[in-house]
């Protein structure tokens, strides 16, 4: 192995020791933990930190990046499943609305890092990022699809899915969002 590989493969380890750290950090001591405090977790330089976020707001959009790019695998897992006729969109919307409330409720890094960016900054840099247009495309068909098969509501777009998603009772128990998600599901299926 050359010595470049060898600083490559470093660096992509502290990038991801960083990131795992500042879940940590950031779930257990809120949006304010400082960049110092999460450099001395991972065992890392300020300098090292640096490098690969320059600001709080780059490694805060690192953490939901690659949540988003992990829901976007799994919308378009569940998309494949439609195509290929082994299930039905409306079974896969619905599934989809329950895994994003869990997601949620169980992942206090991203709940807490999504709190510390402001509106503006995920508008301008996280709406046009690849992670982000590759999961509402996938759900976009996927919603298309339970539309075409009249198993959801026509009127329903993924951005509803999306407003429904982002407002459920995450920090509330299991059975109160188990009976959230009873209220919501006939919301999202056609009207008799």
């Amino acid at each position: 192995m050359t010595v470049e590989r060898l600083v490559r493969a470093d660096a992509a380890r502290n990038r991801e020791k960083i990131l795992d750290t500042a879940r940590e950090q950031i779930a257990a001591h809120g949006p304010d933990v400082g960049m110092v405090e999460i450099a001395k977790a991972a065992g890392v330089a300020v300098g090292t930190l640096y490098r690969h976020f320059p600001t709080k707001t780059d490694l805060v959009t690192a953490i939901i990046t690659e949540r988003i790019e992990q829901i976007g695998t799994r919308i378009e897992g569940a998309l494949k499943r439609v195509l290929a006729g082994k299930t039905q969109a409306r079974d896969e919307v619905l599934g989809f609305m329950g895994q994003m409330l869990e997601t949620a409720a169980s992942d206090h890094a991203l709940k807490t890092a999504a709190l510390a960016l402001h509106f503006d900054t995920w508008h301008s840099d996280m709406a046009c990022s690849p992670a982000v247009t590759r999961a509402i495309s996938a759900l976009e068909r996927l919603v298309a699809l339970g539309r075409e098969s009249g198993s959801l509501r026509p009127d329903l777009d993924s951005s509803d899915l999306m407003l429904l998603a982002s407002t459920g009772p995450f920090d509330y128990p299991p059975h109160a969002r188990e009976r959230w998600l009873e209220l919501v599901r006939p919301g999202l299926l056609p009207q008799l």
